[in-house]
């Protein structure tokens, strides 16, 4: 039978985690769940932002984003950057693989790599605006390999989109490469020697030592990668503004909201956008479940 002590101390440990979490799960409903409550109420309401009184219109917020033209066109727009998403991982990981062994100047070339990352979005973006104008940068440098002739590299949808789509790579190759890089250099060394040993070649390690041993880390880069592709906002506005059909969700959603008074509708589309990064985040973890790697 335990004691008036054992049982107060059972009870103190029982609760002290939860005092130390007390103040955190405040925070987080505080400032997390009650925020996108609050944006789900409002998606179904037709209210301006402004007015005291809003009216509920149903799901019709819902049905002018999936049946508008106009606001459909966002769709098409994160496809861009879906597939600019794949290229940069794949890109990333194959710099991280290269850089992993013993090559000259790798560490001027992780700086290289990694430095653009570190830029302010807003100043990429004022960059790259004078280096896709007509006669510009990009023109200049073709010019020197025959290339004649100026071009509105943002000037239809196609190439401006293309175009904001490989700013985005080549921004945030640098992440991605850093992750790939931390996780193949955690791979014990003795592996590398004992593939070396046995005489595996470079793609051997990289496909039965590299690939299984940085799974997670590539289920993780994915998931940021879609996430962040279909969450585009900084470059695209600060370049074009979101003209010439380059409009992003999150564009879209910042002009419903503040430049046509349209917060219901803003609502809806944050919460569609919520709902889609939750539902590729699920379907990567139901396709590629996370899964120890006995490297041995």
């Amino acid at each position: 039978m335990r004691t008036a002590p054992a049982r107060k101390h059972t009870w103190r440990r029982q609760v002290t985690p939860w005092l130390f979490l007390a103040a955190p799960l405040a925070l987080l409903v505080t400032f997390t769940y009650v925020p996108v409550a609050s944006l789900i109420d409002y998606s179904f309401t037709d209210w301006d932002g402004v007015s005291p009184t809003r009216s509920y219109v149903g799901a019709e917020n819902y049905t002018e984003l999936f049946t508008d033209a106009d606001r459909f066109q966002v769709f098409f727009v994160s496809v861009y950057y879906l597939v600019a998403s794949a290229v940069q991982i794949v890109l990333a990981l194959y710099f991280a693989v290269i850089l992993s062994f013993s090559t000259r100047f790798r560490n001027l070339f992780k700086g290289i790599l990694f430095f653009p990352y570190l830029i302010n979005g807003v100043a990429i973006g004022f960059v790259f605006l004078y280096f896709f104008q007509d006669g510009g940068t990009l023109d200049s440098v073709l010019g020197l390999f025959g290339y004649e002739g100026d071009r509105a590299w943002l000037g239809s949808p196609e190439s401006a989109n293309t175009s904001l789509a490989a700013v985005s790579v080549w921004r945030y190759m640098g992440l991605n490469f850093v992750l790939f890089l931390g996780a193949i250099q955690s791979i014990p060394g003795e592996q590398y020697e004992a593939a070396e040993l046995d005489g595996a070649s470079r793609w051997q390690q990289f496909r039965y030592l590299i690939a299984p041993g940085i799974k997670p880390v590539i289920s993780l880069t994915v998931i940021l990668s879609v996430s962040g592709s279909l969450s585009v906002f900084e470059i695209p506005y600060i370049m074009t503004g979101g003209a010439t059909d380059t409009q992003t969700f999150v564009i879209q959603t910042v002009k419903l909201a503040f430049q046509f008074n349209k917060t219901g509708l803003a609502s809806a589309s944050a919460i569609v956008l919520l709902a889609l990064v939750l539902l590729v985040t699920w379907l990567q973890r139901r396709l590629v479940p996370d899964e120890k790697a006995e490297l041995t």
